[in-house]
């Protein structure tokens, strides 16, 4: 699919002919995980969400996650939070590490972001979102893009009217995540929405929701005419979903054939960014981090219970070490499509 809006950030034009995104996913979008999808060919990698407030506060923690690796020739930094003020603030310190876009976060669903004002709760104030995007603007000499999702339930379908508050204010780009606020993650993700936005606004649209496997993200891009993918829980585990799309750019799906992946290479992946994350957050915190990606590598595999459930008591790399060496003796490999990963 050829470009054809005015590009919001100076990507590349390689990385534009497979502008495949790994989305903010909170608690996943490290700079070791990110470091692990830049290798494996994302075309861009977002930072988990980051608390406006919290960041002007001077938190240490949330300064943590502006790190990045120096695999990250590129990244994208996301913002969340309600006031104007603060978030031109917050704008101000991420401009320091040199982000190649800065995000604002309308889409989040958790409770407790939305009780702060910030999230999907801006969903119901399109002026609001307009006046904090002004405000970033102004913050700073980096694209200022956001972050959508269709409306805050069935009966207040408004991306037209939040879309448009935000290009008005200057946004460069749109991502529209295609659920409702009171959907959360259920349901399915409203397509024809992002398709609807993607033929209407001047600026690039980006898809996100249901994006599971690298036919799902190229057939997005087939049936909505968004400009880009944002793939989150599609990724968890599965890395590999970059580098099977930077092969199909160019090609059609019957074109490519998929290559299984072995549970040899997964466990080395997975080795690799464990000790990536080590390298960031110290040995005990990253192996207790890493569980959940541990259970995110192993899914789909036969015997990858038995795994996982070593895997909740592992605090060490060695005690991981014999697990990925177990894992990479399971025959057979995953099922890459539909929700697997």
């Amino acid at each position: 699919m050829k470009h054809s809006k005015p590009w919001p950030f100076p990507l590349g034009e390689e990385k534009w002919n497979a502008p495949y995104f790994l989305a903010p996913v909170a608690g996943y979008s490290d700079a070791a995980f990110r470091a692990v999808c830049t290798e494996f060919g994302a075309a861009l990698c977002y930072t988990e969400m980051v608390s406006a407030e919290a960041l002007i506060r001077g938190h240490s923690k949330t300064r943590e996650l502006l790190v990045r690796d120096p695999v990250e020739k590129q990244y994208a930094v996301q913002l969340f939070g309600s006031n104007p003020e603060t978030l031109a603030k917050a704008t101000e310190i991420v401009s320091a590490y040199n982000p190649i876009v800065i995000d604002l976060n309308c889409g989040c669903p958790v409770p407790k972001i939305i009780k702060a004002g910030a999230g999907s709760a801006l969903l119901k104030t399109p002026e609001r979102i307009g006046e904090i995007i002004r405000a970033m603007r102004n913050a700073t000499s980096v694209p200022i893009s956001v972050k959508l999702r269709t409306g805050w339930d069935q009966n207040s379908i408004n991306y037209p009217e939040t879309s448009s508050a935000a290009i008005e204010a200057g946004a460069c780009a749109i991502t529209l995540h295609g659920r409702t606020r009171a959907q959360g993650y259920s349901g399915k993700s409203d397509w024809n929405a992002i398709r609807s936005l993607a033929e209407q606004t001047t600026v690039p649209v980006f898809g996100s929701g249901d994006v599971f496997s690298a036919q799902d993200a190229i057939d997005m891009r087939r049936t909505t005419g968004c400009d880009g993918v944002m793939i989150a829980r599609g990724a968890l585990g599965n890395p590999f979903i970059f580098s099977e799309l930077k092969a199909l750019a160019g090609q059609t799906a019957a074109e490519h054939s998929d290559e299984q992946l072995s549970p040899r290479i997964i466990a080395r992946t997975a080795a690799c960014h464990l000790e990536l994350a080590i390298k960031y957050l110290g040995e005990r915190t990253a192996c207790i981090e890493f569980r959940k990606h541990f259970c995110a590598y192993t899914k789909g595999f036969a015997g990858g219970a038995g795994l996982r459930a070593q895997a909740v008591h592992c605090a060490t790399f060695k005690e991981y070490e014999a697990l990925f060496k177990e894992f990479g003796t399971i025959a057979g490999s995953p099922t890459l499509s539909g929700s697997s990963f």
